[in-house]
């Protein structure tokens, strides 16, 4: 709260869409978190309109576009700045919680394309001084052989990729018992992944992270809840409003970011989850959350990446004719299903149109089922994610 002030009037100098928060207010008068809250959210669901009407991000740079470092394209599309710096995104104290020091070696397998997630975690394991494999995603026998013949002792990723990678070394003999922790996020961590690697001998812990706001919050040894990362201020807030919600209590979370590149103030996730009462019995004293526990829309993660309602919409735009649609999310065997249903005649032809579309829109590989019209609940729920929730 010290920091708040200056940060602010940072943003207000050079941020066109901070001035627009700050609505006149003084920067000097926002120490608070009561002070804090009086300020509006910024939804990340309104960043795709807002960014199309006013690009390319809608005055939320705070540092002029040709003094970035890269410019992030995320599904939707969502466009994010990242300005120059060492560990911008604030993982290496998530990656040291998770047993990573100097001289380990890091298999990153997060994504490179477009995507901020694989520089995240790269510049986390480069800041605590670890080499990168910047393996990216996909192409399991090579991630497998490259884990066999350069011995790392860490992996990042997804939850369930792990998974995969080991199953495939496992099915071509190789040896990749040089492998003892993993750092995971994007994803759901299911009870059934976490039983998989503790059977292993393999500490994988995971952290709460987006595009836009970097690390929010990680897991420590303790394995109980996600702490606040100490560069952020997390307020937990009533789904729809921007009132903060009593410790305990499920709601949004919104993130206020120290980062005069991208100064995200009060910047609504989406995501649901509650503060946990006392410190972490791992010494740690920041607050902690319970985790990622649903979204306060119908947005969800599949395998990393987000998909939204109106990602449907575009697929409905693109393939006309259909009735209603829903996506549903599902787990199988600790992977992460995503299947499309679409009321419509059984056509062989039709349903190919959709899986092209399916994937161009959200960039993920999914199923398509055409079920009869009229059969699918008349409830307004177009992403339906049936995965059990991590307790």
């Amino acid at each position: 709260m010290a920091r708040l002030p200056g940060f602010l009037a940072r943003a207000v100098a050079g941020s066109a869409h901070a001035r627009q928060v700050m609505q006149g207010v003084p920067p000097a008068e926002i120490a608070s978190r009561a002070a804090l809250a009086q300020l509006p959210v910024t939804r990340k669901s309104d960043l795709i309109g807002a960014q199309a009407a006013d690009p390319p991000f809608a005055g939320l740079n705070g540092i002029p576009v040709g003094q970035l470092a890269r410019i992030f394209v995320s599904p939707g599309p969502i466009h994010e700045p990242q300005g120059e710096g060492v560990d911008t995104f604030r993982f290496a104290r998530a990656l040291h919680a998770t047993g990573l020091r100097p001289g380990d070696i890091m298999q990153n397998c997060f994504a490179y394309h477009f995507t901020p997630a694989g520089f995240m975690l790269e510049g986390g394991a480069r800041a605590l001084g670890c080499p990168v494999i910047p393996a990216g995603t996909g192409n399991t026998e090579a991630q497998a052989r490259a884990m066999a013949h350069l011995r790392p002792r860490a992996y990042s990723g997804t939850p369930d990729f792990l998974k995969t990678i080991l199953e495939r070394a496992d099915e071509l003999g190789l040896d990749v018992s040089s492998l003892r922790l993993g750092h995971v996020s994007g994803g759901a961590y299911l009870p059934s992944l976490r039983a998989f690697y503790a059977d292993r001998g393999l500490t994988v812990l995971q952290s709460y992270a987006t595009a836009e706001c970097g690390v929010i919050a990680y897991e420590s040894e303790a394995r109980e809840g996600l702490i606040l990362d100490e560069e952020v201020i997390v307020e937990i807030v009533r789904p729809g409003t921007g009132d903060p919600v009593p410790d305990g209590e499920v709601g949004e979370v919104v993130v206020t970011v120290f980062d005069d590149a991208y100064p995200l103030l009060r910047f609504a996730t989406g995501d649901l989850s509650a503060v946990m009462p006392g410190a972490s019995p791992c010494g740690r004293t920041n607050a902690r959350i319970r985790g990622w526990m649903g979204r306060a829309d119908q947005a969800t993660k599949v395998r990393g990446l987000f998909v939204r309602p109106e990602m449907v919409a575009e697929v409905a735009r693109q393939v006309p004719g259909l009735g209603r649609l829903r996506l549903v999310v599902s787990e199988d065997g600790g992977r992460d299903r995503m299947e499309l249903r679409a009321e419509a005649p059984d056509d062989p032809a039709l349903r190919e149109r959709l899986l092209a579309a399916l994937h161009g829109v959200t960039r993920l590989r999914g199923e398509v089922a055409l079920v009869p019209p009229g059969s699918l609940p008349n409830d307004g729920k177009v992403v339906d994610d049936t995965r059990p929730i991590p307790a």
